[in-house]
């Protein structure tokens, strides 16, 4: 049944215009949005992810965000299933789901489903992690030897899929990436998939410029809030772009100054990672559009239109 489900994905890089072209869209075509965003889904977080503004969300319901503290965590397959029910309701009521987000990991699982993976190695789980404490450069380091598939994909901060693909790759003896290029492949959902256009320097620039707002709106206070609640500073939430460089600012160990460096240096390596993704994108065609909003969303309700003929 589920693969009957029509649904719009609206992904791509960072900063490119995604979440401007679906408020659009969502409006011509009566749709509500479905954050497809890792860190999004945290309470508190709205200045460093770029959380929709109030107004926004009373303009289009939007779901999956602000659903978790920042101490919990989030993974794919709880992604799926929180997806999975948004979308049901989205449909009942006889609106259009309109899944928007960066992270690709997420969307990937959502159309195409996830590996059975092992069970979690108690053992090998305490033992990674503790050489991640001791020297998180190293332990990247042997995922890149192992897996540079998975390397490439992976942030290099990114803990908790880091430590989960090599203890798969010891449990198993085979890498992460191997599991996903052999898993076989379901389509979940009738998706139409587009992403935004923009030349790499255009991206680069709308980067600096996000960053720079992201500071100048805050982002050091909410940090400081978010850890003052008792969220502990090595959450998986506090590994996203910009809070943990904040983390380092409120250590003492990085000037504000410092801290706008790194994150416009790691959004720009995530940006990379993500057009990367999109140019391997097998699952379905991505419609390249226009980042401006009236063409762009022109040419999105004419695809998803023509598609459902």
């Amino acid at each position: 049944m589920r693969a009957t489900t029509s649904i719009l994905v609206i992904l791509g890089p960072t900063a490119s215009g995604k979440s401007r072209l679906a408020l659009g869209v969502a409006e011509d075509l009566g749709g509500e949005i479905v954050s497809a965003d890792a860190f999004a889904v945290y309470r508190g977080m709205n200045i460093g992810t770029a959380t929709p503004l109030d107004v926004d969300q009373q303009r289009i319901p939007h779901h999956l965000i602000d659903i978790l503290d920042p101490h919990e965590t989030f993974s794919a397959g709880d992604f799926v299933i929180a997806a999975d029910q948004a979308i049901s309701e989205i449909r009942e009521k006889g609106a259009k789901p309109i899944i928007v987000g960066g992270t690709h990991f997420y969307i990937r699982a959502l159309l195409s489903g996830l590996f059975p993976a092992p069970p979690q190695n108690d053992e090998i789980r305490t033992r990674l992690a503790t050489e991640w404490d001791r020297d998180r450069g190293t332990v990247f380091e042997r995922l890149n030897r192992v897996d540079a598939t998975a390397d490439a994909r992976i942030g290099a901060a990114d803990r908790q899929r880091i430590l989960r693909a090599l203890e798969i790759q010891e449990i198993t003896g085979l890498p992460i990436s191997s599991h996903w290029r052999n898993h076989p492949k379901t389509k979940r959902y009738n998706a139409v998939v587009v992403a935004p256009h923009r030349p790499r320097d255009e991206l680069y620039a709308r980067i600096d410029e996000r960053v720079d707002r992201m500071f100048s709106a805050g982002l050091v206070d909410e940090v400081s809030q978010i850890l003052a609640s008792g969220t502990p500073r090595d959450s998986h939430a506090l590994k996203a772009i910009g809070y943990r460089e904040v983390v380092e600012v409120l250590e003492e160990n990085w000037s504000v100054e410092e801290a706008i460096h790194h994150t416009k240096k790691a959004t720009r390596r995530l940006a990379k990672r993500q057009l990367t993704w999109l140019r391997h994108h097998d699952q379905e065609m991505v419609h390249w559009v226009s980042p401006d909003e009236c063409p762009g969303i022109d040419e999105i309700v004419s695809l998803v239109r023509t598609s459902a003929n």
